[in-house]
C-alpha cells in the first residue's frame, strides 16, 4: 500500500503548522511550501480542502497565513485522511455480481483490514507524529562539512 501524493503533502504541511502551534504564528503558504518542499500552487488546494474540514482556519492579511484550528493532540489521521479521501471505509465487492463464497471471504478479509486500519489511523495525532518526527531528529543528527 503507498501513501499518495496528497495524503504526504498535506501530512507534512499539518506537522509544519504543528511545529508553530504553541507560539500562535499564521503560517503563509510559501514558508510551509519552502520548508516542506511542497509545491505552493498545490499545497493552496489542499490547505482549502483542510479548512473546509474544519481542521486549520486562515486568516488574510500581513500577517496572514494559516494555523491549527485546535490543539494537534485533538487531530487524528482519521479526521485529515477522512477530510481528504472522504469516508474511509470503502467496501470491497460492491458491485452488483452474486456474492460467491470466495468473493465473501475476500469482503470479510478487506472490512478486517479497513478496520484495523481506520484503528491505527484514529490511534496517532498530529502532535503524536510530531513528537516521532523530533525523537527520530535526536537520533539522526545531521552533519554538515
Amino acid at each position: 500500500m503507498e501513501i499518495s501524493s496528497k495524503i504526504k503533502y498535506t501530512l507534512l504541511a499539518l506537522l509544519e503548522l504543528t511545529r508553530y502551534y504553541e507560539q500562535e504564528e499564521f503560517l503563509q503558504i510559501e514558508q510551509i511550501a519552502v520548508s516542506q518542499q511542497i509545491p505552493d500552487r498545490y499545497l493552496g488546494q489542499l490547505l482549502m480542502s483542510l479548512r473546509r474540514c474544519g481542521l486549520v482556519c486562515s486568516q488574510r492579511g500581513v500577517k496572514g497565513g494559516y494555523q491549527l484550528s485546535k490543539p494537534p493532540e485533538e487531530i487524528t489521521l482519521l479526521e485529515v485522511l477522512t477530510c481528504l479521501e472522504g469516508a474511509a471505509t470503502q467496501e470491497y465487492g460492491e458491485l452488483g455480481e452474486p456474492l460467491s463464497m470466495e468473493n465473501m471471504i475476500i469482503k470479510e478479509v478487506w472490512h478486517e483490514a479497513t478496520k484495523a486500519a481506520l484503528t491505527v489511523f484514529g490511534s496517532y495525532t498530529l502532535r503524536g507524529l510530531y513528537e516521532k518526527q523530533q525523537a527520530r531528529q535526536l537520533l539522526n543528527p545531521m552533519y554538515y562539512i
